[in-house]
């Protein structure tokens, strides 16, 4: 993780304080990771309402409303199913905005369409939904999962900014 990531936390938090809206996060590949990060900083209570460490199908179909002919289908690694995670983790916190990670990282679950290093996020807020497919370099588990926490903190910030 860089050393820059907690002025981008702090940045998320005064934003979503100054609107009076809250957050919740769909952990997959990163395990918790990004929740790591929010909590280390004193005061989130104010705007983070919690997270989902949906690390199996089942729980994402279970616990945040994924289609599970979606995730036979395609595969839990893709946008769409980023997409359902956020909205199912907004829906369960009845949160302004939510962000979801899912990805593959490692060291193995690689596909050739889908190798090591890949991760689908999804950012769900006041009007808008995206999502994105990312590769990172596979430079160990470890590695994807910190560029991903990192990734799916400026891909917030983006969004927030942009509204």
């Amino acid at each position: 993780m860089s050393n820059d990531i907690s002025p981008l936390v702090l940045k998320i938090a005064a934003a979503l304080e100054k609107r009076h809206q809250s957050l919740a996060l769909a952990e997959s590949c990163t395990g918790g990771l990004v929740s790591t990060v929010i909590t280390r900083q004193a005061g989130v209570s104010s705007f983070f309402k919690g997270s989902v460490i949906s690390y199996a199908n089942s729980a994402k179909a279970e616990l945040l409303g994924v289609p599970e002919h979606l995730l036979n289908v395609i595969g839990a690694v893709s946008e769409p199913v980023a997409k359902y995670m956020a909205r199912g983790v907004r829906k369960q916190f009845g949160s302004d905005w939510a962000v979801s990670i899912t990805g593959i990282a490692g060291p193995g679950g690689g596909q050739p369409d889908k190798p090591v290093g890949t991760v689908c996020f999804a950012v769900v807020g006041p009007g808008i939904e995206v999502f994105c497919r990312q590769q990172f370099e596979n430079n160990g588990r470890e590695s994807i999962q910190k560029a991903s926490a990192e990734f799916a903190l400026e891909y917030l910030w983006t969004q927030i900014h942009q509204v």
